[in-house]
């Protein structure tokens, strides 16, 4: 031991040794054993000083053991504890278990009921009042948990306020959305749940976008609402729409006179068009009879002042101031061939407006079928389950026969009239010629 210590120090001391001046053997040995004197002393110290706490450091683990024992015996006591907290919150989940089984059904038709009275709340006119309350039962009736007591009271004053604002008509502020798009706040009259108005128009719910609509058609009657509105008297007469809009939607749905005409296609705006000429060109003759008639019952009246101005000053004119009675039927002749030459202009356009008659009931004819091929298109296309698909053709087909009618009635009747009229005038012209070559044979007096 004392060798392997005298090495070390050895080794210890060789850099000193070696920049240190050179020691004789005798100064190195004595330096060596004062060293080591030195190290057994620190060691000896270090020695008592750890007897010495010895003691103390027995002390300690004797404490930490007692704290270690302290501490098992506190964690039996939590695991004893924390089994009878598990029993007793498995028992009272068993109880609530149990008591919530009796209570589920109601919450179930709590939910259910307010799913249903949303669905049927969907279009009501109050939702325009009181926005928030189909969120609320929207709520209540996707809830997974069980709703709460004031949920439940919740719900109760809403179906007190529905059946409390539908038996009341109040007049209110409320933005409305107009034909044209503008939307702004106006004065509303709400009478229940069926019908709500301003002071120009009936007023229509839109469940979608949530808010009151003008709709740009409107039906009669809103000058008995402006009436209402302003009356001071304590009973006045109120149109309401029994179906709760429904009837006012499905006058919005109804087609106009352009959307019918729009749906008869190339066929049924040809047909029109042929009813325009026809009726111009009626209307021109009828115009141009009734000038010419005017014209006549002048001339009938000064018989013996025949004028170029009517047909039968024409036809008198032939004759001359002294007809030679002696050559009666040349003078017969010439009055047949005025005659002859007034008949045309009188009979002027019957023709055409006859073929305008046989026309357009053809056209719709016409219409029908290419409607009907139309219709069965679709058909082979995408099958008879959707009568939207078929919805263009047949209203082609049934829209072109109507209009061909709706022309070829009226154009026949006014072809019927220009017919009578023009004949009536060559009639009375044929009856003229005819009196007077008899007062010309008769040698009697020209009357007027």
């Amino acid at each position: 031991m004392s060798r392997r210590v005298f090495a070390i120090f050895a080794l210890a001391l060789l850099p000193t040794l070696a920049a240190a001046a050179p020691l004789s053997p005798d100064q190195l040995l004595q330096r060596i054993r004062s060293e080591r004197a030195a190290e057994v002393s620190a060691m000896q110290t270090r020695e008592q000083a750890f007897v010495a706490q010895r003691g103390e450091r027995a002390q300690l683990l004797a404490k930490a053991r007692a704290a270690l024992h302290t501490q098992k015996a506190e964690a039996e006591r939590l695991k004893a504890e924390f089994d009878r907290q598990e029993a007793e919150l498995a028992k009272q989940e068993a109880q609530l278990a149990q008591r919530v089984g009796h209570l589920g059904e109601l919450f179930g038709v709590v939910r259910q009921s307010a799913g249903d009275v949303a669905g049927q709340w969907q279009d009501s006119l109050l939702n325009a009042q009181y926005p928030e309350r189909l969120q609320r039962l929207k709520a209540l009736a996707e809830s997974r948990t069980l709703p709460s007591a004031e949920d439940l009271d919740g719900y109760w004053m809403l179906l007190l306020e529905d059946l409390t604002a539908s038996g009341r008509v109040e007049q209110l502020q409320l933005p409305v959305v107009a034909a044209d798009g503008t939307r702004r706040e106006q004065s509303v009259l709400r009478v229940g749940t069926f019908s709500a108005f301003s002071e120009a128009a009936f007023l229509s719910y839109d469940a979608d976008a949530g808010e009151l609509l003008a709709p740009p058609r409107q039906p009669s009657g809103a000058g008995r609402v402006e009436d209402y509105l302003h009356s001071s008297e304590a009973l006045s007469n109120l149109p309401i729409d029994p179906s709760r809009g429904t009837l006012l939607a499905q006058l919005q749905r109804q087609p106009t006179l352009w959307d019918r005409l729009q749906q008869g296609g190339l066929v049924g705006w040809l047909i029109v068009a042929l009813g325009l000429v026809g009726l111009l060109l009626a209307t021109w003759r009828m115009v141009f009879l009734a000038r010419v008639g005017a014209g006549v019952k002048a001339q009938v009246r000064t018989l013996s002042v025949p004028r170029d101005d009517n047909p039968l000053g024409r036809v008198i004119g032939v004759l001359g101031p002294r007809p030679q009675l002696a050559d009666l039927e040349t003078l017969e002749l010439k009055l047949d061939e005025a005659i002859l030459l007034e008949t045309p202009p009188l009979e002027k356009g019957q023709s055409l407006l006859k073929l305008l008659c046989a026309v357009a009931p053809l056209l719709g004819l016409l219409g029908t079928v290419t409607g009907m091929i139309v219709t069965f298109q679709a058909i082979t296309q995408g099958g008879g389950g959707d009568s939207r698909l078929m919805a263009e053709g047949i209203s082609q087909a049934l829209v072109t026969t109507v209009l061909g009618l709706v022309v070829a009635i009226p154009l026949l009747f006014l072809h019927s009239l220009l017919a009578s009229r023009s004949k009536g005038l060559i009639q009375l012209l044929e009856q003229q010629s005819a009196g007077l070559i008899a007062l010309h044979l008769s040698g009697a007096p020209r009357r007027d």
